[in-house]
């Protein structure tokens, strides 16, 4: 038998109780830690924010729209990996699950032997997709900070008569003398003009 590593904690949601604690201890025996078990109805961001888990296991005979509206809350608001264990469903149902943040969702419904390579799949496939997540983030705030920079430097061209390279020399040695960053310099730059121009 295999053993998952037992820090990772999963909160499961099921609707049936007789197969929750079936699935509860298919779970348990790959060596993950449960930590609590709620009916669909009991499910909520901030339950879910309480318990903390690392991973949340839905497993029911047919989503509820009210099942995938929780999930894209919680992902809105913590995201992490969401396993769907479903008896069935539709293109519309699968379609909504993973715009609402589903990492995995198998229909035909829960086998306890392949519980562990799905979980596994869906965990490096969440953080696959934060990683890229964070990475289109950071792109955009670098766009944003560099359109800035170029506004105040056009700016500078404009009022003063410098050379795009002066401009920037001159944000620059700003930047230096205030101890901030570029962007800090050329977002007060801005405001001080617009300031300037309602007046």
């Amino acid at each position: 038998m295999s053993v998952a590593t037992p820090t990772i904690r999963l909160l499961l949601i099921d609707e049936n109780p007789d197969r929750a604690v079936v699935l509860a201890a298919a779970l348990q025996g790959e060596g993950y830690t449960l930590v609590a078990q709620l009916t669909p109805g009991e499910v909520s961001a901030k339950r879910v924010q309480e318990i903390a888990p690392d991973v949340i296991i839905v497993d029911m005979e047919s989503p509820s729209r009210d099942t995938i509206d929780s999930m894209r809350q919680i992902n809105a608001d913590q995201p992490r990996p969401i396993v769907m264990f479903v008896d069935e469903s539709d293109d519309g149902m699968i379609r909504d699950a993973m715009q609402a943040g589903v990492s995995a969702y198998v229909i035909d419904g829960m086998n306890p032997k392949r519980v562990k390579p799905v979980i596994d799949v869906a965990v490096a496939r969440f953080r696959e997709f934060q990683a890229l997540r964070d990475e289109l983030k950071k792109t955009k705030a670098t766009l944003s900070e560099r359109k800035l920079i170029e506004r105040a430097k056009g700016l500078l061209m404009r009022e003063r008569q410098l050379s795009e390279d002066e401009a920037h020399a001159a944000l620059r040695k700003l930047a230096m003398d205030r101890q901030q960053r570029l962007v800090e310099v050329a977002e007060a730059l801005l405001a001080f003009a617009d300031v300037l121009k309602k007046k």
